[in-house]
């Protein structure tokens, strides 16, 4: 088993890290490129959000594909050969002469990019001891976070250089690159154990997981929070890319700085569990969230951008802690536990746009914020439940 802090756990964490980046810069470099490609290939708010939608979608599929799928043929080849093929999508990507083609091309990205987040945990708690496994996974995650925000930033600056296909195409060879590190930098696994896989055991573990109804409220919670929080960030940038604003793709690459909130609401989010109910921090976050949401109805740039930046805030407050809410409360079969609440939260991704999109076209931004607000009120109820749960487990 691999230590803490040795040349080998650095070695094994850079690796895993690199890979979570290049997912999340893959995943997330279309985003400020929307409003482009809508005027590019002629189709409406909702038609060009797919592209977004459909690798959501996709991913949460893969992950219940690759997690069991690697219990039985081992993880780090799941990991290196899906991270190769989706910058090969990503210079496809490039190419694509329709729209049809890039939505196609966009589904199958995302299946691949499922790969790496599927299996990088299991590969972790595989190698590393425990000390070390907890480390990794607190870097791991940063890396999560600051692929997005850097797939944003480089998706968009390449496009006003040379258009979404330099965008594209600058994302795939950067994957590309960086995949020959991977592959050299990741140690082959000595401690994976090859396990039968079992399609009924594995049914009934997700099955058994819906029943619980505390595991359920948490995944509705994540997954419908995420629904609004990052399909809000789709429609700020046809906000932004029209009149009085008129920002560049450079410029909205810019706007997803503001994740860096969300970054210091994970830091702090198990400070404050320690301190005060994890629910009750649940309903903190989702009221922070509905809180930004009012402030970016401002006219003004900077107070939208405070607002996006305490909504990322209140968002990742409440998904760090719901998240760590399933490992807590899952009775066995936690992994797939985990992976489920992933799907929930992608699949939540994927539907955001059909949910915002008649407000949208209703008032605008301001009927963005209504369809957030009343989706949110949901959730707020939700967090609420869990923590009358907690008191009730406390009372007992």
């Amino acid at each position: 088993m691999i230590e803490a802090k040795t040349r080998a756990w650095w070695r094994a964490t850079l690796a895993l890290c690199l890979g979570s980046f290049l997912v999340f810069i893959n995943l997330y470099a279309p985003q400020p490129l929307l409003p482009g490609l809508k005027e590019a290939y002629q189709v409406s708010t909702l038609g060009v959000s797919l592209l977004m939608s459909a690798s959501t979608l996709s991913l949460a599929i893969a992950l219940l594909v690759f997690g069991p799928l690697s219990d039985a043929i081992g993880r780090e080849g799941i990991m290196r050969i899906t991270l190769l093929l989706a910058g090969g999508c990503s210079i496809a990507l490039a190419f694509a002469p329709t729209f049809e083609s890039l939505l196609l091309l966009r589904l199958v990205q995302g299946f691949v990019l499922g790969g790496l987040p599927a299996v990088a945990i299991a590969w972790m708690g595989d190698e590393f001891e425990k000390p070390a496994l907890l480390s990794a996974v607190g870097l791991y995650i940063g890396a999560n976070s600051l692929g997005g925000i850097s797939g944003r930033i480089v998706g968009g600056g390449a496009a006003e250089i040379g258009g979404p296909s330099a965008a594209f195409l600058a994302v795939g060879i950067m994957t590309l690159i960086g995949c020959v590190a991977f592959w050299r930098l990741l140690p082959n696994s000595r401690a994976f154990t090859p396990q039968r896989f079992e399609l009924r055991k594995a049914a009934s573990d997700l099955i058994n997981h819906l029943r619980n109804p505390v595991l359920l409220a948490a995944y509705c919670l994540g997954g419908i929070n995420f629904l609004i929080f990052i399909n809000q960030y789709s429609y700020i940038t046809f906000r932004l890319a029209a009149a009085p604003y008129q920002l560049a793709a450079s410029g909205l690459g810019l706007i997803f700085l503001t994740y860096l909130g969300g970054t210091f609401g994970s830091m702090i989010s198990g400070r404050l569990a320690g301190r005060f109910s994890p629910a009750a921090c649940m309903m903190v976050g989702v009221v922070i969230l509905m809180l930004g949401t009012a402030i970016t109805l401002s006219d003004s740039l900077l107070l939208i951008i405070v607002g996006l930046t305490v909504n990322a805030f209140g968002f990742f407050l409440a998904h760090s802690l719901a998240s760590s809410w399933v490992g807590r409360y899952a009775q066995g079969a936690r992994g797939s536990a985990s992976a489920l609440y992933l799907v929930f939260y992608y699949v939540g991704a994927s539907l955001g746009g059909f949910w915002l999109e008649p407000f949208w076209r209703w008032a605008g931004w301001a009927g963005v914020s209504i369809g957030s607000w009343l989706l949110l009120s949901i959730t707020l109820i939700i967090a609420f439940g869990l923590w009358r749960f907690e008191r009730r487990q406390a009372a007992s």
